[in-house]
């Protein structure tokens, strides 16, 4: 895996952004879907479930909260997911230039996981908070009962008024080690051939 070119921060800055805001307009409603079926309450003897499966829950949803009601909670992955991409592109390239010798060095497998590893690190301060509070208004339904949360900032409030700090950053060690696994594999496959576009 030749690295012929400079590795340039800046670049993989920009476009990581980008990216990450394009992946989530594209991929969320999935997300809520996959989050609704994952939380539905477990149905009582000869009850049928809240959802049967993924067409059933997009239905649903749709026909209770509208179109949008599968972009819920879209706010704080959206605020979130341009740093997160962004420093995990940066992250990447500052991974593999601490290793290089010399713009003309080939990477080795084994240190292109390690600059996938260095880049997962430091996106989870930004990831943690976020997966959080998008999961908690994911799973606020349509209904007759007034939502829990009215929105990204109010679950940040209500959070910290809670617990402080430590109940919006709950669960970021799971977030953490899912991160550098996740970044180990992903940095060495699609991020390589993205790359390719960030020289242009």
């Amino acid at each position: 895996m030749s690295e012929k070119k400079s590795v340039n921060p800046v670049k993989y800055f920009l476009s990581g952004g980008f990216g990450g805001v394009c992946t989530v307009v594209a991929g969320h409603p999935l997300d809520t879907i996959k989050v609704r079926l994952q939380t539905m309450p477990k149905p009582a003897p000869g009850e049928t479930p809240a959802y049967t499966g993924t067409w059933d829950c997009a239905k649903k949803t749709i026909k209770r909260e509208g179109f949008l009601g599968l972009y819920k909670g879209m706010g704080a992955p959206i605020a979130g997911v341009a740093p997160i991409f962004a420093i995990s592109f940066m992250g990447f390239g500052v991974g593999k230039r601490m290793q290089m010798k010399s713009p003309d060095d080939e990477l080795t497998l084994t240190q292109l996981f390690l600059a996938g590893a260095f880049s997962g690190i430091f996106t989870t301060s930004i990831m943690a908070p976020g997966e959080r509070i998008k999961c908690l208004l994911q799973i606020q339904q349509g209904g007759t009962a007034p939502p829990k949360y009215a929105g990204p900032v109010d679950a940040i409030k209500q959070l910290y008024k809670e617990g402080g700090i430590r109940s919006i950053y709950k669960g970021t060690f799971a977030t953490l080690l899912r991160g550098k696994y996740h970044y180990w594999v992903w940095k060495v496959t699609d991020c390589i051939s993205v790359s390719q576009y960030v020289y242009l």
